[in-house]
């Protein structure tokens, strides 16, 4: 009996442990997400380094890398952990999915300050690009640095091409940062752990399979707000 009870006793422990495991684990990604959605406002809290409403306006999806997650966990010199959210045509952003960005020439420190990036996709075959399981940023899509102020006129040449403007922070400075040979992928384990469902980028991105969560819910009030 007494065995019997210490076995229900370790199973009981080791149920309790994991579900708290996994909480945490999802709200890691939780936690980047409120990360992303800062580093979107302080982006566009000056109207000389805002991004223009016009871009979130037209655009198709937009990515957020942001280089601190959690309260100062700082990622290696070339590679990182972000999010991207959809558009649909009626203007309705998708759930935020997980992504990850690394590799090329791209540096994630300079002079010992980590940096945040964000990605505008302006039309959906960039967002297909994201998508597909090998993507390389100034491969699959052209990315330059992205125009500022809230009435600056982003280039429609770049938009018919399927391009990706970026702005980038280090140093509490935003600016364009060169990309090229930089690889995007899927983060499956990040999406899991985030909605407690095995689903993919492509569902959660433009099949809405999930809800957002609070987190999620809150970067896409404040995407709706950037683009009036």
């Amino acid at each position: 009996m007494r065995k019997m009870f210490a076995l229900l006793l370790i199973g009981a422990l080791t149920a309790s442990i994991s579900a708290v495991g996994a909480k945490a684990h999802a709200d890691k990604w939780e936690d980047m997400i409120t990360e992303a959605g800062k580093v979107l406002k302080e982006v566009n809290s000056m109207p000389d380094t805002a991004i223009p409403s016009d871009l979130f306006k037209k655009c198709k999806a937009i990515a957020i890398f942001p280089s601190t997650v959690g309260g100062g966990f700082i990622f290696g010199a070339k590679y990182g952990q972000g999010v991207v959210l959809y558009k649909d045509d009626r203007g309705n952003w998708s759930a935020p999915a997980v992504f990850n960005i690394g590799g090329g020439s791209f540096g994630w420190q300079i002079g010992g300050q980590a940096t945040d990036l964000i990605l505008v996709i302006m039309t959906d075959r960039g967002v297909d690009g994201f998508l597909a399981s090998k993507f390389t940023l100034g491969g699959g899509a052209s990315v330059a640095a992205g125009p500022v102020g809230r009435d600056a006129q982003a280039s429609t040449d770049l938009q018919m091409k399927g391009g990706i403007f970026s702005y980038s922070r280090s140093r509490g400075v935003f600016a364009g940062l060169k990309l090229e040979g930089t690889g995007i992928s899927q983060n499956k384990e990040g999406d899991k752990a985030l909605y407690k469902s095995d689903v993919t980028a492509k569902e959660i991105l433009k099949e809405g399979k999930v809800r957002p969560t609070p987190a999620g819910a809150a970067l896409i009030k404040d995407l709706l707000g950037y683009a009036k």
